[in-house]
């Protein structure tokens, strides 16, 4: 089984409120995570109106499909023009069976 975790980071260029972040990032979550089947969770920058960071985990067995589903998810992010991804991370984690 592997694991592929990314932290994106978001600009929200204009946003001048927590609230009006907060219904930006929620609805990105909510439509990502419906179309990509990703878990997906806001995880930091918590308090600054245009940033915010997002984590998003797939589960799989082929390393490959895992990262190209990370790129459409951040492609579709990114597609929506409400915000803009500076910075991302992602990793796999390759855990043993028993």
């Amino acid at each position: 089984m592997i694991v592929a975790a990314a932290r994106l980071t978001l600009i929200i260029p204009d946003n001048d409120s927590l609230k009006g972040k907060r219904k930006v990032v929620k609805s990105l979550i909510e439509k990502a995570r419906h179309k990509f089947d990703a878990a997906m969770a806001e995880v930091g920058d918590n308090d600054l109106w245009q940033k915010a960071q997002v984590g998003v985990a797939l589960v799989g067995n082929d390393p490959q499909l895992l990262e190209a589903r990370m790129q459409q998810i951040m492609k579709f992010i990114e597609n929506q023009y409400v915000v803009e991804i500076i910075d991302s991370q992602m990793e796999l984690c390759y855990l043993k069976e028993e």
